[in-house]
């Protein structure tokens, strides 16, 4: 692994701190993680799209040190969203950059495809399904429920998440289970869990990464401050977008993903990985960099 640079990066409501590698001058790929992860997710993709003449950056997500405790204590996708285009303005980026988002990154750039004002050319989303493609006007219903109790199943988590306090001290358990759970046999995720005891050491940091669950679950209640991108969250893409998920990803089921992505427009391409868990990018590196790289390069 190349080791990468450190960023600060001052938006104007949250500072920043992410990896970096590439040259400064490079096509900017923007790489958010999700949950439960952080921005050293990207270790081999970083290295590898620097190669190709990319500037890599991969932010903390916020709430997730070194990156602030949101400020305003919104943890909703509007907010990710709005991060996610500060730092496009931030970073200098030109019309060309490159949005990758793999589980609550990639929910993010699920909104930011949908969303009209969308400042990247190209959006990859992965480990999360398309959530206005399952609709109840979308055909997909009778299908969706033959999935569904297996999903729920998987998705137990999301519910305990909602415990206040309790959830927080189980992490130290939990953590590890969704790891093994969510990825192929024989995977080691032991130098991931130590970057995420890292990010989330304490009681409010871990406050803050399971309130992304929260804020979906209970979206009225709290502080939103971000109304008009909450908006297009769980919008139909008007963008072209490359859409990957792991043939055995124990989080979500594959077919519940591949349900989705029939509203893809022109110019979409969605992919299953039959070998590949949840953090496919990690446990089928050079497959999601092929896949990632011919898209970019349309």
């Amino acid at each position: 692994m190349t080791t990468p640079e450190r960023l600060t990066i001052e938006l104007p409501h949250l500072r920043c701190e992410a990896l970096a590698w590439g040259p400064e001058d490079g096509r900017l790929m923007l790489c958010l993680h999700g949950y439960p992860d952080t921005a050293w997710t990207w270790r081999h993709l970083g290295p590898y799209f620097a190669d190709q003449s990319f500037r890599v950056v991969a932010p903390f997500m916020r709430g997730y040190a070194p990156t602030e405790i949101a400020r305003d204590g919104d943890y909703g996708i509007g907010a990710l969203m709005s991060d996610a285009i500060a730092l496009h303005k931030a970073l200098g980026a030109g019309p060309d950059a490159v949005l990758v988002g793999h589980d609550w990154g990639g929910l993010t750039a699920n909104g930011i495809a949908a969303y009209p004002g969308n400042p990247f050319e190209k959006v990859v989303s992965m480990g999360v399904p398309l959530v206005a493609g399952l609709g109840r006007d979308s055909g997909t219903g009778r299908r969706l429920i033959r999935l569904l109790p297996r999903q729920l199943r998987m998705s137990w988590y999301v519910v305990f998440q909602q415990l206040p306090r309790l959830s927080e001290r189980s992490l130290d358990w939990v953590l590890p289970k969704l790891w093994r759970d969510w990825s192929p046999p024989g995977y080691d995720p032991s130098a991931d869990l130590t970057y995420i005891w890292k990010s989330l050491p304490d009681h409010r940091r871990r406050n803050a990464a399971l309130s992304y669950y929260r804020a979906a679950f209970r979206p009225m209640r709290g502080v939103r401050q971000h109304h008009e991108l909450d908006r297009y969250a769980m919008g139909k893409p008007l963008s072209g977008m490359l859409v990957l998920h792991g043939g055995i990803d124990g989080a979500i089921d594959a077919r519940i993903g591949a349900l989705g992505t029939h509203i893809l427009p022109t110019g979409s391409q969605a992919e299953i990985i039959d070998e590949a868990g949840h953090f496919m990018h990690l446990d089928q590196p050079d497959l999601v960099h092929e896949l990632i790289g011919k898209y970019v390069a349309i």
